[in-house]
This record gives C-alpha cells, sequence and structure tokens, in this order.
C-alpha cells in the first residue's frame, strides 16, 4: 500500500471518526426538540396563569367553586385508592399464597376489570342501579318507589374502584411472585404466627409493589373525566370540560393549573416509588412459600372473588347485552351507529400509533444508548404527558391552536398530538426494553463496514427492535380507540368517533344505541389486556 493509500486510509477514518462525534449531537438535539413539543400543553397553563392579573388568580384560586372542587377531587382520589388496596392485595394474596381452587380462574378475572373503559362501567351502574335503572323498575311492583341515588361521591368511588384495583391487583402479585419464600419458612421456624410472618417479613417486602399500583389508581383517579361527569360529581376534570364549554377561559385555566400540580405530585411520588423499588424485593429463585391452607374460608374466599368478578365483569357485560336486545327501534336521524365511525376511530388510532413510533424511536434509542441524567431525561419528560389529564390537554392545545396556529384549529393534525402527547410513554417503554436487548457491537460491525449512522440503525438495529416497536404501537393505538375528553375536546365538527358516538347517545337517553359501540371498544380493551399478558408471560 502506497504513502497514498495510507493517506486517504486515514482521511476516512478520520471522517468515520467526526461523524459517530456529531452522531450523539444531532440525536440530542432532535429529542430536545421533541421534548420541547411534548412540553407545550403543560407550558401553556403555566403562561396562561402567569399572564392573568394577580388579582383575578387570587380570586380564583381561593373561589368557593375551586375550594370545593379540590375538595371533592383530594376525597375522591383519596377514597378509590384505599377501596382499591383494600380489594386489590387481598385478591393478590389469595391467588399467589393459598390453596385457592381455580387460582388461574380467579387471577384472570381479577384482571379483566381492567377491560371495561370506566365510563362504560359507570353507564352500567346508572343503567342498572338509577333511579330508572333495573333494580329500581324490579322493586317497583314490590311497592318500593325510591331507591338510594347512585349519583355522586360514593357511586363515583365505588365506580372507579371497581374498574382500577386491578393496578393494584397485579403489581402486588407481581410482587408476591417474586418474594423468596424462604424467607417466610425461616419466620415460622422461630414461632412466628401466620400473621406475625405476613407483618413483619412479606409486607415490608411487597409494599413497594403496592404502593407502585395505589399511585397508578390515583393518577388514573385524578385524570378520568368520563365516570365523575355521569355520577354529577364535580371535580376538575369535570369542572374544567364545563368551564372550556361555558367559554370561561380565565376559570378553565386556573382549575387546569390546580389539576396539573396534584397530577405532577401524584407522578414525583411515583417517580420516588420506582427508584425506592429497586433492589426492594428478596431474590426469589425458584423458592416459594408453602400455600396457606384456607380450610372453612375457603367458600367466603371465593364468595369474595365471585362479587368482584360479578360487579366488575358480568353486571357491565349483561347490561349492555340488555340494551342490545332491546333496541328494536331504529335510532333517530343523527344517532345512527354507522361503520364511518368505526373507520374514524381506527384513523385517528393508526395515525397516533404511527407517529409515536416515529417520536419514541429517538428518545428510546438516546435514553438506552446515551450516558448520564441528560439521556434519561427526554425520557422522564415523555411521561409528563402521560401524568396530565387529557382534559388539560385538550383545553392547552385548544388555546396555543387560536394563539399560534390558528389555522390548525379543529383539525385531526391537533387531535393526533394530543393522543401522541397522553399516549409516548407506552411506545418508550417498550421500545427502549428492545434497544437495551441489543448488543452494541453489532452497530459497530455494521460501522466499521463503512454505513452511515441511519443506514446502520435501519439495517442492524431496527429489525432487532420491531417486536418491541410493534408492540407500543400496539398499546397506543388500543388506547387511542379508548380516549374520551382530548377526543371531545378537539375532534373537528361533525367528526365522530366511537367513543364521541357513545357519549352522543347516552346524553339523550338512547341507551340502546351504545350497545354495540361499547361492546367494540370492550373488545379493543380486551386486546391491550392481551397483549400486557403475553409480555408479562
Amino acid at each position: 500500500m502506497g504513502t497514498s493509500d495510507r493517506l486517504e486510509r486515514i482521511r476516512e477514518q478520520a471522517n468515520v471518526a467526526d461523524r459517530d462525534a456529531d452522531e450523539p449531537t444531532v440525536l440530542a438535539a432532535v429529542v430536545l426538540a421533541i421534548s420541547l413539543l411534548l412540553l407545550s400543553p403543560v407550558a401553556w397553563v403555566l403562561i396562561t396563569a402567569s399572564e392573568m392579573p394577580t388579582g383575578r388568580l387570587v380570586e380564583l384560586v381561593g373561589s368557593e367553586t375551586t375550594m370545593a372542587v379540590t375538595v371533592n377531587t383530594l376525597v375522591l382520589v383519596v377514597a378509590v385508592t384505599t377501596m382499591s388496596v383494600v380489594i386489590g392485595v387481598p385478591l393478590a394474596l389469595l391467588t399467589v399464597q393459598t390453596d385457592l381452587p381455580f387460582k388461574r380462574f380467579w387471577t384472570v378475572t381479577a384482571a379483566l376489570p381492567l377491560v371495561v373503559p370506566s365510563y362504560i362501567g359507570a353507564f352500567a351502574f346508572v343503567s342498572a342501579f338509577g333511579p330508572r335503572g333495573e333494580l329500581a323498575d324490579l322493586l317497583a311492583p314490590l311497592g318500593i318507589q325510591q331507591i338510594p341515588t347512585i349519583y355522586g361521591l360514593h357511586g363515583t368511588v365505588l365506580v372507579l374502584t371497581l374498574f382500577t384495583y386491578p393496578y393494584v391487583f397485579l403489581t402486588t402479585r407481581a410482587s408476591l411472585i417474586s418474594f423468596d419464600g424462604t424467607v417466610i419458612e425461616a419466620a415460622r421456624t422461630l414461632n412466628a404466627s401466620r400473621w406475625q410472618a405476613f407483618k413483619r417479613v412479606t409486607l415490608p417486602q411487597i409494599l413497594p409493589g403496592i404502593a407502585a399500583g395505589a399511585l397508578l389508581v390515583a393518577l388514573y383517579t385524578l385524570s378520568d373525566f368520563g365516570t365523575p361527569a355521569i355520577m354529577r360529581y364535580d371535580v376538575f376534570t369535570r369542572m374544567v370540560f364545563v368551564e372550556e364549554q361555558a367559554r370561561n377561559p380565565d376559570a378553565a385555566a386556573v382549575l387546569s393549573l390546580l389539576l396539573l400540580v396534584l397530577a405532577m405530585s401524584i407522578l414525583a411520588v411515583e417517580s420516588r416509588i420506582g427508584a425506592s423499588r429497586d433492589g426492594a424485593y428478596v431474590a426469589s429463585g425458584d423458592r416459594r412459600a408453602g400455600e396457606i391452607e384456607l380450610g372453612y374460608w375457603e367458600l367466603p374466599a371465593m364468595g369474595f372473588c365471585a362479587a368482584i368478578g360479578a360487579l366488575c365483569l358480568a353486571l357491565p357485560i349483561g347490561i349492555l347485552g340488555l340494551w342490545l336486545v332491546r333496541s328494536t327501534e331504529a335510532a333517530p336521524a343523527g344517532f345512527v351507529f354507522e361503520l364511518q365511525h368505526v373507520t374514524n376511530s381506527v384513523l385517528l388510532a393508526g395515525g397516533a400509533a404511527a407517529l409515536c413510533v416515529v417520536v419514541a424511536l429517538p428518545i428510546a434509542y438516546l435514553s438506552a444508548r446515551g450516558d448520564g441524567t441528560l439521556s434519561s431525561l427526554p425520557e422522564r419528560v415523555s411521561y409528563v404527558g402521560y401524568a396530565v389529564p387529557g382534559v388539560v390537554i385538550g383545553l392547552s392545545l385548544i388555546y396555543l391552536a387560536l394563539r399560534f396556529v390558528p389555522f390548525l384549529y379543529q383539525s385531526l393534525f391537533v387531535l393526533v398530538f394530543a393522543y401522541v402527547v397522553r399516549f409516548l410513554p407506552q411506545a418508550v417503554g417498550t421500545t427502549e426494553s428492545s434497544v437495551l436487548q441489543v448488543d452494541p457491537s453489532y452497530l459497530e460491525a455494521a460501522r466499521s463496514l463503512g454505513y452511515g449512522p441511519l443506514t446502520s440503525f435501519r439495517k442492524v438495529v431496527l429489525p432487532l427492535v420491531a417486536p418491541g416497536v410493534a408492540a407500543g404501537a400496539a398499546l397506543v393505538f388500543l388506547t387511542t380507540m379508548k380516549e374520551l375528553p382530548a377526543t371531545l375536546m378537539l375532534r373537528p365538527i361533525g367528526f365522530e368517533t366511537i367513543v364521541t358516538y357513545i357519549w352522543l347517545v347516552r346524553g339523550a337517553a338512547y341507551q340502546g344505541q351504545a350497545a354495540v359501540p361499547a361492546l367494540i371498544l370492550v373488545g379493543v380493551s380486551g386486546l391491550s389486556m392481551l397483549i400486557i399478558l403475553r409480555q408479562e408471560a
């Protein structure tokens, strides 16, 4: 090899090194721009509050309505979270540590309430236990003309608890499965009773799992719009929507700010719990504690599991079946369920899933391959949108569009962007997990063969992470199909989806027309649960 050839080879190696050095910088710049876009709805709330006169801000924050809504929201979050722990933890213990018959069946039954969107559950409970519901009709011939109302705090707590406790059940069950049973056996050899062993050994080890599930319930309860609206209970999400519809932007902005503060507080606590959970569990190996014999508690335990399953699954599906059977009359004009509603939902969900994949790839890659806090910061930023309730994101994007890009107001682009802000973490999480499993030496080998960064990524990394990307896209698709508040607030006029159609006909008291679309949503939710269970397997 001549001197000129050696010099040319050195120049090529230097160019490759320069490109390698520039690659993280370019990637970081792209991810930074994405992160700023994701934070735009949150920024609007802060900017709007800062631009408001101090006197007006203080007046709205200290108003009687705001105080009442704040108390209502806090009471609801605490009550639902507490009741979810009361239901979820015993179910997890029964299905993992006891000799409960048909444990696999009860495990699936306990997890399946996540299949039913909470607002559909609320529709079903109002139809069953409302003033003119099925129970009232059954009791009327007996001379009972009035039953306790399902509306208000107790009905909202009941419905949200029944359809969110599986978060606590699943996280607690995962903690119990990973727990080393030999520790309990050691405690029993020291003459500790079952209760003492549970309190001193098991509970401290599974407490982070319980807390993680409880915080997920709290975050969901805080952000839920449909159930409080149906149950006529004034919380932040419902009142933000009401103020926006009444064209009171100042009140809506202040309520959104307070709701955002609560959501960020819960997210901060969840982050601390997640950090403390690392290393919290005793390594399990394959050892499990001996099963607790239920004895004469076996029938009550099965009755408890059956009662929860009946309320969470049999009742709502049975009510939807009744609606379907009774909907013999043709729907009035404007209330006919059409194939176009399904098509619109699928197109929106597909667009959101595709865009989430594109946005998630650079964030996940930087977080998995980068060094230091700055590399993982964009990933944490993406979770902010997941914590912000959909009603706040919807309101923020309405005013951002009107102020800066009025030609995009009530466009599908803004609606899809709202979905991306809300559900991007689902795609980031599965994609990052897949990237971490790719050996970096594969990419280095491709670069040594002269491929550029993008070509190496496309030819080597992308095929290997495709399953994780597909799982994330599927979860985004299925979750987007069910999103209610952002869709209600941001959809173009005359553009109806499955969820907006259900909201329309239920509000007009045409319950029978909601049966088919509601069952479609339950089926969609079932697919998402299947994906979750397959990932756990």
